[in-house]
């Protein structure tokens, strides 16, 4: 073949390719439209939380309801018809929360409410009284001279800011996460937080603490956000005001529970995975319908439509219904685990576990080269309310470990101004899920997942802040 054939050979095959991408991006977004428009028309995402909610409800990772929980997601996938629905082993701890009594005993009784934090240990049997020794925050305390603290109770009076991010929560979780460790290092006998909430209502938001093997365990709590502002403006009148805490949790050791998945398989790249997940533990305290019922929903619903549509993508999407994220993300991290020789056929994942809020941005973690290419992708995203962002995504929390092993993650973002108004208390109820609201979101990741399953750009490697 002469020289001129060859180019012009070469030209040819590049148009055709070049035709060939386009009529492919032309369907998917053809496609990715009908997805949006179908999810909308469906009440199928508020049908499966509603399921949840009301036949397992609360779902603490090691109870009973956990396994309930879990045998409900295998025929819950099942009945929806997937391609494949099974289910991986996980170890979990079991806490049993117990009662949780408090009040203030002098200069004058105040009942108050509060819950235990999870993973507490029990007071005494006959219940401790303490002096109060108050801090602005974790810091604070971190900072305290031991003479201070020494016998009190500790007592971390942060207040969380309220944002359309939640960005608060980050700011004074670690009161909840470490503040027990810190207040028994300078001698406290227990630590009560100021719920870590922007509610005005009188439920304490618990949620997991952590111990550390070489300090002495305290019990620890959270305290409403009303009786927190009657403890600071008692302590203003009498710095020795006598605090009376009750608790009876315990630890009960262990028992196996499931991360249940769900796969719409692939039609030419079926060995390639869209992981597209939520959490199926809850607390105890409500009936865990924004966290994460309402994920639950959303990733299971945009499966579905994907599944039903005629042709299937080219990727297989992966719905992972991870166990105990509530305790520290133990299913995240086996799922990880279990999976570590696949993950580099996970071409992106992203999580969905900030309540039902309509999603407002999608942000990505991916190469920076192909960061242009991919909001190019997702454009079709914008016809249903959802702004092109950044590429300084986590994934979401039992996703958030996949990019440092080399996984692509997205976060789309949910308006979440009132999720840590119910987050983590009795108010997590059905009742907070708008059913449009949750629709969107179901349109949003039918639509990322099916545009990422057929994606011709590659996402790979990443590069961390270390190597930067």
């Amino acid at each position: 073949m002469k020289p001129y054939q060859t180019a012009l050979l070469s030209s040819l095959l590049i148009g055709s390719l070049s035709a060939c991408q386009t009529q492919v991006e032309t369907a998917t977004t053809s496609e990715a439209i009908k997805l949006q428009q179908t999810a909308l028309a469906s009440q199928l995402g508020y049908d499966i939380v509603e399921s949840l909610t009301v036949e397992v409800g609360p779902r603490l990772a090691g109870s009973p309801k956990d396994i309930i929980a879990v045998n409900w997601a295998m025929e819950k996938l099942t009945s929806l018809g997937f391609d494949r629905v099974y289910k991986e082993p996980v170890q979990v701890p079991i806490w049993e929360r117990g009662e949780a009594k408090a009040k203030i005993t002098f200069p004058v009784e105040q009942p108050l409410v509060i819950t235990a934090l999870g993973g507490s240990v029990a007071t005494p049997a006959g219940g401790l009284q303490a002096k109060i020794a108050r801090f602005d925050s974790l810091e604070a305390l971190q900072q305290a001279k031991p003479e201070d603290v020494q016998g009190k109770i500790a007592f971390i009076d942060q207040k969380t800011e309220r944002h359309i991010t939640g960005e608060g929560y980050g700011k004074s979780v670690g009161g909840r996460s470490k503040g027990a460790v810190a207040a028994a290092q300078k001698g406290a006998v227990a630590i009560v937080i100021r719920s870590i909430g922007t509610d005005h209502d009188r439920m304490a938001h618990t949620g997991v603490m952590r111990y550390q093997d070489d300090v002495p365990k305290i019990p620890a709590a959270a305290m409403s956000n009303p009786d927190a502002d009657l403890v600071d403006a008692l302590l203003k009148r009498n710095p020795d005001a006598l605090l009376e805490l009750q608790m009876s949790p315990k630890n009960a050791g262990f028992n196996t529970s499931y991360n249940v998945i769900a796969e719409v398989t692939g039609n030419s790249k079926p060995n390639e995975i869209v992981l597209i997940g939520a959490h199926l533990d809850s607390w105890d305290e409500g009936t865990g319908a924004i966290d994460d019922g309402a994920g639950v929903a959303i990733v299971t619903a945009a499966a579905k439509h994907i599944q039903d549509l005629p042709v299937k993508p080219a990727r297989t999407v992966r719905v992972v219904l991870y166990a105990a994220e509530e305790i520290g993300l133990v299913g995240g991290k086996a799922y990880a685990e279990a999976h570590k020789a696949e993950l580099p056929l996970h071409y992106i994942a992203a999580e969905s576990d900030f309540g039902a809020g309509r999603i407002y941005q999608i942000d990505t973690k991916v190469n920076e080269s192909a960061w242009t290419e991919v909001q190019h992708a997702l454009s079709p995203m914008s016809f249903n309310g959802v702004a092109l962002g950044n590429n300084q995504a986590s994934g979401g929390p039992d996703v958030s470990m996949l990019p440092a092993l080399g996984v692509p993650v997205a976060s789309l973002r949910q308006d979440g101004h009132d999720y840590f108004d119910y987050h983590h208390t009795p108010n997590d109820t059905l009742d907070k899920i708008d059913p449009a609201a949750l629709a969107q979101n179901v349109a949003a990741y039918a639509q990322f997942a099916y545009i990422m399953a057929n994606s011709t750009v590659t996402l790979t490697p990443l590069v961390t802040q270390s190597e930067k």
